[in-house]
Parts: C-alpha cells; sequence; structure tokens
C-alpha cells in the first residue's frame, strides 16, 4: 500500500502543500506562485492540486493530512498575552478577537471543509507544533544521522526558538524561549522601524546593514542602547525583550515609535522614501546583533547535544550573512540549513514529522546527500507545452535540439553583456531561485548590477545580488569550505591576487569605486562589504545549469554567473512559461531561454 502524507502551511504567510509518497519527498510550492499573490496566506488550493498531480495519486489516495502548528495553542497565547498586558492593547483584542472566534479557532473544522470540497475526507488529520515542523524539514531531509536542530523563528504558539537533538527517526526538543522574547521579532521589528514590510522585508534589512559604518561612533552607540535598553541577551543566547519599547504582543504595529525615535533619535522611516547614513547604521547594528545571538544560541546547542552537525530552520535560519559567519566559526563541523526555512517550509516538515514520528518510519540517508532533490520541487514545462504558448502570442523563436550548443551561444550573449531570462525544469521550492527560474547575467561587468536592479528587477538600488558559481570552482573565488547549493552562505570574496580586500575606516564608498581599486573579479555579484551570498552548483544537482556554467568559463574564465529570481519587485518567482514570457517583455532583459526554445527581446517588440 502507498503512503500518501500531505503537509500543509496556512492563514498565516507563505502558505505552500508538501506531498511524501512512501517517505519520499516528492512535489512541494508555495501559493503565491500559482495565486500570484506575494507571500499568500490563503489555503494552498492550487499548491495541493500540483502535488498530487506531480505524485500520480488523486485526492482520495491521501492516507494522511498534517498541518504545520497547533491553532488551539496560538488562541491560548493570544488570549494570555492580553490578559497579561491589559489593559492595554483593546484596540488590538477587538480587532483580532473576531477573526479569531470566527475563523482561526476552528480552523481545524474550516481545513476539513476545504479539504472536503477537494474529495479528502475520513482520513488521520495531525497537528504538530509549530516548532516541531521547522525542526522536521532541518532534520529529517537533512544528510546526517544525527544533528543539533536550531530553530529560530519570529513564533509558533508560543515557542520562538527551540533547540533539539535529532538522531536516527527521532526529535527531541531540548530547551525552548518563549513568547514575547524572540530574535525574530526582534529583528522583524527593525524591519518595520526602518520602513520595510514585516514577514517579507527582512533580507531587505540585510541587504542594507553592510551600507553602516562599522566603525562609526553611531553604528556603536546604537548597539549600545540596544543592548541596554531594548534587549537583555544571556550567554546562551537566550533573552528577554524590554516590552515597553514594543507594541507586536497587543498593538497593532511592532513597535512604540514614539520611545524608538528618542532612543534613536531617527523617528520612522516612511516606506518608500528615501534612506539616510543613520538608516544604514541602525540596520548595521542589529544585524551585528543577530549575528552575535545566532552564534551563541549555535554554541548552546553545541553544548546541550555534542553533535558535530547543525541543522536550522525557521526564518531567521535565512539570515544567510548570520549563517556565513556561524560557519566561519567551527563550533559545528557540518551545517544544513533547509532551503525552504520559513513557514512555506512547514508544510515539509509537518509531513516528515507524521511519517517518522507518528507512523514510526525509519530514515534512510542516501550517502551523505540531503532529500531536497536541488530543492527543485516544483512544476515543469515541456517543449511542447512551452511551444503552445509561444504559438498562441506569435513569439518569434529559435529551437535548440543540441542543449551543448544552447548553452555555448546563450554564454556568448551573457559575456557580451546581455541580461537572459532562463527558464528551465522545476520550480523551486523556498525564496531562492537556484538556476531554473533565475535572471543571469555578467558578474565581472561593473555596470550589470545597477543595469539588474534599475532596468530588470525595479527594486532599490543598494540590493546585492547573488553568484552561481562551479562548485569545483568556489574555493577560487570565494571564502567557503563547504558547498553552498542553497544560496544560505554568505562568504567573503576573494580578489584577483585571491585574498580578501580589506578597507580601513569607512566602507560606505559606493562598491564600485571601492572594487576598482582592490582588483575585484567579480563586482556585480560582490557587495560593498566584499561578500557574496553564494550557490555552489554541481553536475548531479543541476546538470543543465552546470553545463551553462561550464560554457561561461569557457568565454570568461570563470565560471559564475550572477543569478537572481526571475521575478520583477513585488511579484512572486514566475512559475509558468507564460508568466516568463510576460515578464521578458516588461522588462529589459535581452534573451529569454524557456526550455529549448530562445527568444530575442529585438524580435519580439511588437507584444
Amino acid at each position: 500500500m502507498r503512503e500518501a502524507i500531505l503537509g500543509i502551511s496556512a492563514y498565516y504567510h507563505d502558505s505552500a502543500a508538501t506531498l511524501l509518497l512512501n517517505g519520499e519527498l516528492v512535489a512541494a510550492a508555495q501559493e503565491e506562485r500559482f495565486s500570484r499573490l506575494k507571500n499568500d496566506s490563503s489555503f494552498p488550493e492550487k499548491s495541493i492540486h500540483f502535488v498530487l498531480e506531480e505524485a500520480g495519486i488523486s485526492f482520495k489516495d491521501v492516507t494522511a493530512v498534517a498541518f504545520y502548528d497547533k491553532p488551539f495553542l496560538k488562541f491560548e497565547r493570544l488570549l494570555e498575552t492580553y490578559h497579561g498586558f491589559a489593559p492595554k492593547g483593546i484596540a488590538s483584542f477587538s480587532s483580532a478577537m473576531p477573526i479569531w472566534l470566527k475563523e482561526k479557532l476552528f480552523l481545524k473544522r474550516t481545513l476539513k471543509e476545504e479539504l472536503k470540497k477537494l474529495g479528502i475526507s475520513k482520513i488521520p488529520f495531525l497537528f504538530p507544533e509549530h516548532h516541531l515542523s521547522h525542526a522536521a524539514s532541518a532534520f529529517y531531509p537533512s544528510p546526517f544521522d544525527e544533528a543539533a536542530i536550531l530553530t529560530i523563528d519570529g513564533v509558533g504558539e508560543w515557542a520562538t526558538t527551540t533547540i533539539s537533538m535529532g538522531k536516527g527517526n527521532g526529535i527531541e526538543i531540548i530547551k525552548e524561549l518563549h513568547f514575547p522574547h524572540s530574535l525574530g521579532l526582534l529583528y522583524s521589528s527593525f524591519t518595520y522601524y526602518l520602513g520595510f514590510k514585516v514577514n517579507s522585508g527582512e533580507y531587505k534589512l540585510m541587504g542594507l546593514a553592510p551600507y553602516g559604518n562599522a566603525e562609526s561612533g553611531q553604528t556603536k552607540e546604537f548597539e549600545e542602547k540596544i543592548l541596554n535598553e531594548l534587549v537583555d541577551i544571556r550567554d546562551d543566547g537566550s533573552m528577554l525583550l524590554n516590552m515597553e519599547y514594543f507594541n507586536f504582543a497587543i498593538g497593532l504595529k511592532m513597535t512604540n515609535d514614539a520611545k524608538w525615535e528618542k532612543l534613536f533619535g531617527i523617528p520612522p522611516r516612511t516606506p518608500e522614501s528615501g534612506i539616510d547614513q543613520g538608516h544604514k547604521n541602525l540596520a548595521r547594528a542589529i544585524q551585528n546583533i543577530t549575528e552575535l545571538v545566532v552564534v551563541k544560541l549555535a554554541e548552546t546547542a553545541k553544548a546541550l547535544t555534542n553533535s558535530k552537525n547543525l541543522v536550522m530552520a525557521g526564518g531567521v535560519a535565512l539570515n544567510c550573512v548570520a549563517n556565513g559567519k556561524l560557519l566561519s566559526k567551527k563550533i559545528f563541523e557540518n551545517i544544513w540549513v533547509q532551503p525552504a526555512a520559513g513557514d512555506a517550509g512547514g508544510s515539509l516538515g509537518a509531513a516528515y514529522a507524521a511519517w517518522h514520528i507518528w507512523k514510526g518510519k525509519e530514515r534512510i540517508i542516501q550517502g551523505g546527500v540531503d532529500a531536497m532533490k536541488g530543492a527543485y520541487l516544483g512544476p515543469e514545462f515541456s517543449n511542447k507545452q512551452i511551444l503552445k504558448i509561444l504559438k498562441a502570442h506569435q513569439a518569434t523563436y529559435e529551437f535548440f535540439e543540441d542543449t551543448d550548443k544552447l548553452c555555448e551561444i546563450m554564454a556568448g550573449k551573457i559575456f557580451e553583456g546581455k541580461v537572459v531570462g532562463w527558464f528551465q525544469g522545476r520550480m523551486e521550492f523556498g525564496p531562492r531561485a537556484l538556476g531554473n527560474r533565475s535572471i543571469l547575467a555578467d558578474p565581472g561587468n561593473p555596470e550589470m548590477q545597477k543595469t539588474l536592479n534599475l532596468k530588470i528587477k525595479f527594486r532599490e538600488g543598494f540590493r546585492p545580488f547573488a553568484p552561481s558559481v562551479l562548485v569545483e570552482d568556489m574555493q577560487d573565488f570565494f571564502m567557503l569550505d563547504q558547498p553552498s547549493p542553497y544560496m544560505l552562505f554568505v562568504s567573503d570574496v576573494k580578489d584577483t591576487r585571491g585574498r580578501v580586500p580589506k578597507v580601513k575606516g569607512n566602507n560606505l564608498i559606493p562598491s564600485l569605486h571601492i572594487l576598482n581599486k582592490t582588483h575585484c573579479q567579480l563586482p556585480a555579484v560582490t557587495h560593498v562589504d566584499f561578500t557574496s551570498r553564494v550557490q555552489s552548483v554541481s553536475k548531479e544537482s543541476n546538470p543543465l545549469f552546470w553545463k551553462l556554467l561550464q560554457a561561461f568559463k569557457k568565454k570568461s574564465g570563470y565560471g559564475v554567473l550572477v543569478n537572481t529570481s526571475f521575478n520583477v519587485r513585488g511579484q512572486p518567482i514566475v512559475c509558468n512559461p507564460e508568466e516568463a514570457f510576460k515578464g521578458f517583455l516588461h522588462t529589459e532583459m535581452d534573451y529569454l531561454v524557456l526550455g529549448d526554445y530562445v527568444l530575442k527581446k529585438k524580435d519580439n517588440m511588437r507584444h
């Protein structure tokens, strides 16, 4: 009998569905990719349709459903929090209660009704705790038989941080930090105060931080004020937030703006307004403190488990700068981070928890390789499907039967300075494009970062771009001593002499000016602090993308490409060829590669 376990995350942000078939990860996708609503939180009906179709099963074949958290425990936390802070928060309480009483308190019934509409009923329905779902998503697909597990996010039911031990098919939660004391919510508070959107703009804050001046008195003063007034950080990485400065527990926004403005001397930044040096220094300060806490938590995890391996999940595990710092500390021999570390990955963890904990099934580890299949777990489209769309749009294209020739020609175009949309194979699961739904360019072109930000992505000019590099050439360019297939570790970049550039004093000069002076090889993927968020590409994980990198190396001398997600600002990554074609037309991309079809912008301008 085939066991089909459906994992679901929904109703907060980043809804998703995952399917395990006899314990094998078959498919996973976020609802936003189908609905085209960024961070879609609705019931993931389209994602469920997709994962079942990909597995080749019908709704009646599903044997169990696992939801990624426990709604009743969340409701309990809400009630206790409002009670604890009463009479403050009456406005927030009044707005939250009707929604909870009408919808979320009876979430199990709502879920069952939604699934019944699809034909899924009368099967076991499981509710692992939120942080257990995160822990399961980190440990079970990892390449380790045993590992310390660190999960850090905003909040689940009560837990905000957990340290666990994974061994065989079991997970033991050893230590927890509870709401409202949360590293994730602390970071999100600064995200909000600096004018970015909570639960999606944290990566912008991370990208802004290196523009802060590490040597300036203001940055150091901000750090001291955070540590003295906002948060008490203990040696084990646990913390206590001073809730006089925060409104997220009982208010309608993250911070007490008046108190923050008095403390830092900077008013809350209006979204989309200018960014001055004070904003950059404040971003730098909270990023530094986040890295400090993550390292302390990892040290505690090491002391509690004595494992040589660490796995991580939760939204804070997407802070690849902190991950890179942790890697360099050598606290653990091996670190593996779940590529869908946020709430979308909770669907995957819930399904794995059902399989290994509820069903008691043993883990099978494949020779040190993780079970994520490169995170290529979404839909794919045949040449036949692509051609149908191209004909419907009366597009002009060229077809290549020989992929070697295709890669050789496109590598040449990229080396000439062209920007290429690259749509291949199965869509990635998680927030990173990893070579299947990507926009590619030459990292050696000093104008390329500006071009991509302003003319292709339509986003803030300070945002950095990531490199994809042949895994066998990775150490020629980056200070990384383990593969980084999921773009989740930031590394120092080597210059042409094989060394990491050092900048004395102020590092606020525009990156290009500095980089030209330090013999930088890859200016378009080198951030102002001489770091990059690296994706290492192996022949096994993505043969076609690896082949393109090899072809580009023959043209340029370096097997590295700029790789940014195939989307424009405010929109999800493209899922299907139709979206890719429209994105190509509405930006200044020069070429689009859809499967084995190549489209040139000049030939398709009539659309």
